[in-house]
């Protein structure tokens, strides 16, 4: 019972170190280290060998929250392995992926090997417990990151077959690594045990390998049962989130009484069974979209937990002896998958400007890498923590150089398409509407009067020559990338296509390519072209179904469709950017606003977000804000302007805003 209630304890004190950890870390991304990296850092200061808010002992008693974070980033793992999505570059990410894993992997060993003599505790061991080593750290080395991948594609808004190949090779990766390294734990055990090869231990390997693929399968039809059950969500999390964990209970029951029952060891690996449990649920079940949510739900409360006690765990004492180790696999590690890609990309008939940077997307290590290591460290206590202690410099170090390198090849190939940044300053904004007709003008003019810089484009010379009660009609004789730039089509905020679809394609197209603008607004007539402008990010109005979409929400919401359209007398809905350093960081419900405005929304990094009072607002926010055409303009006063000089610059890591003062009438602009 006192056994118990000290486990309590430490889990508590555990549980607000995590908590700090969490919010600490937020903070890393402004001096451009990702979060995982701050929380290896708050859990390293909180461990035995600085601050020792985590005793040696404290961290011994919560190895169970390390087998319940495995089986969770185990999940988030196999849900990212969607078939359906892969499958129009299966030659390239087959070979990239063969590259990757033998060539990677073959070189990291075979270094680990050579360099052993110089590895303090490597040196003095017989050479079969250097290859069962060097087989580990090989495993090691071949592990990706599914999750950062993702971040970074989806912050470069990057579309094209390299990105595709990309993301392909590393969610395959994740799943064949979890088989390799079952097969090399398996063999490492023999060699560290000394069992002889024969025949029998080769059964016993595929055996162990068959009933863990078998179980797997079995545990992916038992989550899609959990999520077919008609219950909160939170719930079927919780009971998912036990389930992993039962996965290792079951791994150390077989594991332990496998001699007793069977007359020899058996080991199956609980990693292998959930990530196939979840490939099982994403493919098979159908519940995906739940169980997406779920991941997404849990998994960052996972993270916390897992990196801030792997870092408590980190021997400081050991790392100051083999840094120099870390940084010496760190570029070998790199050196190695350079190799494995560009020979993985050459059999696959990528072109060779792929295959010079094709290792890049491949450098980041997270949850998985570390998870391996953990495994690996806590079977052999007498020698995993300098394992441990290496390895894990290493993955630090891949974490930091990783995402810059992915970011860095998506340029390079031309498949980024992120969009500009808001600019923080207090400028027109620019719209181009393209198509010359009575809706066009009306909608310039509209736009005009509410203090837009608008121009018509047309193809027709004759048109744009004529007078249209102040629009300015501008005349390009094709739609091509020279005549949109002499127009200044990619310094504007907003496109508005209103011609024929195939002309509105192309321009969207050629904006999405080289420009980035922020808003493309179309106006599609054939149903066929819906598909492409929306791959395109474009917003849509379609004619046929806009009016009956307009009048069915006029009849069941007509006060809140009135408000939205402008139909209300004095009341409008805009789009106010938060431009006023000194209200950085204010919660909502501390801004003082007129009481006859409500925000609806606030969008932030391509993210909406529903506003309550207790969002805080950050500079290059865009608010939604329905209300009075007073209120509204007293709101865009208080954000758009602080008391400040003329030309004021903020400095924030890595880069400098400048922000312009608007000159102020006190008679007329300030509230009263």
């Amino acid at each position: 019972m006192n056994e118990y209630f000290e486990i309590l304890m430490v889990l508590i004190g555990f549980l607000i170190i995590a908590v700090g950890a969490n919010r600490i870390s937020l903070y890393f991304p402004k001096i451009k280290l990702p979060i995982i990296t701050g929380l290896l850092f708050i859990g390293i200061l909180s461990g035995p060998y600085v601050l020792n808010l985590l005793p040696k002992t404290s961290i011994e008693k919560l190895g169970f929250i390390n087998e319940i974070s495995l089986a969770f980033i185990a999940f988030a793992a196999g849900a990212e392995l969607f078939l359906k999505e892969l499958k129009g570059r299966m030659k390239s990410i087959k070979w990239m992926t063969f590259g990757q894993l033998v060539f990677t992997f073959g070189i990291s060993v075979s270094f680990v090997l050579l360099m052993s003599e110089r590895i303090q505790f490597l040196s003095e061991m017989s050479f079969e417990y250097k290859l069962a080593v060097a087989l580990l750290i090989g495993t090691v080395f071949v592990t990706r990151s599914p999750v950062s991948a993702i971040a970074v594609i989806n912050e470069m808004r990057a579309k094209g077959p390299f990105t595709q190949m990309a993301i392909g090779v590393t969610v395959i990766k994740d799943v064949l690594v979890i088989v390799l390294f079952t097969i090399c734990f398996a063999v490492a055990d023999a060699l560290i045990s000394k069992i002889p090869f024969d025949f029998w231990l080769v059964i016993i390997l595929f055996g162990e390998l068959c009933l863990s693929v078998l179980l797997g399968f079995v545990l992916g039809n038992l989550l899609n049962l959990i999520l077919a059950i008609r219950i909160y969500t939170q719930i079927k999390a919780f009971i998912i989130v036990l389930t992993g964990y039962s996965v290792y209970l079951l791994a150390g029951l077989v594991h332990h009484q496998s001699m007793e029952w069977f007359g020899f060891d058996l080991y199956v690996e609980p990693l292998l069974i959930c990530i196939l449990g979840s490939f099982v649920v994403v493919n098979f079940g159908k519940n995906r979209r739940e169980f997406n949510r779920i991941i997404e739900l849990v998994v960052p409360s996972i993270y916390v937990l897992f990196y801030t006690l792997t870092g408590a765990s980190v021997k400081i004492d050991i790392l100051q002896e083999v840094w120099s180790i870390a940084l010496i696999f760190f570029v070998v590690r790199l050196s190695s998958m350079a190799i494995g890609a560009f020979i993985g990309g050459t059999l696959g008939g990528d072109p060779i400007r792929y295959n010079r940077i094709s290792w890049m997307p491949f450098v980041t290590q997270a949850g998985v890498a570390i998870g391996l290591v953990a495994v690996v460290s806590e079977k052999y206590p007498t020698w995993g923590p300098e394992f441990a202690t290496i390895l894990l410099a290493v993955i630090v170090l891949n974490e930091i150089f990783g995402p810059p390198l992915f970011k860095w090849s998506i340029i390079l190939v031309g498949e980024s398409h992120k969009q500009r940044e808001l600019q923080h300053e207090n400028k027109v904004q620019k719209a181009l509407i393209f198509g010359l007709e009575g809706q066009s003008l009306a909608l310039a003019r509209q736009l005009a009067d509410n203090d837009w810089n608008v121009k018509v484009v047309t193809r027709n010379e004759v048109k744009a020559k004529l007078e249209y009660q102040g629009v300015n009609v501008v005349c390009v004789p094709e739609y091509n990338l020279n005549e949109l730039k002499k127009i200044k089509a990619h310094k504007a905020d907003a496109l508005v296509l209103l011609n024929k679809d195939d002309d509105n394609l192309k321009v969207c197209e050629l904006a999405y390519e080289h420009f980035g603008t922020r808003d493309i607004v179309v106006r599609v007539h054939e149903r066929s072209f819906i598909k492409k402008f929306h791959e395109l990010g474009a917003l849509i109005v379609e004619p046929s179904t806009v009016m009956v979409s307009l009048m069915d929400h006029l009849v069941r919401s007509p006060i809140a469709t009135s408000l939205l359209l402008g139909m209300e007398e004095n009341q409008d809905t805009v789009d106010i950017e938060m431009q006023n350093p000194e209200l950085h960081g204010i919660a909502i419900r501390d801004l003082q606003i007129p009481t006859d405005l409500i925000i609806l929304a606030t969008k932030r990094n391509q993210n909406t977000l529903i506003s309550t009072g207790f969002t805080r607002l950050r500079l290059g926010d865009v608010l939604t804000v329905v209300g009075s055409i007073d209120s509204i303009d007293k709101l865009r006063l208080k954000l758009e302007n602080s008391e400040m000089p003329d030309f004021k610059k903020i400095r924030f890591p890595g880069k400098t805003i400048s922000f312009k003062r608007k000159p102020i009438d006190p008679d007329t602009d300030l509230p009263s």
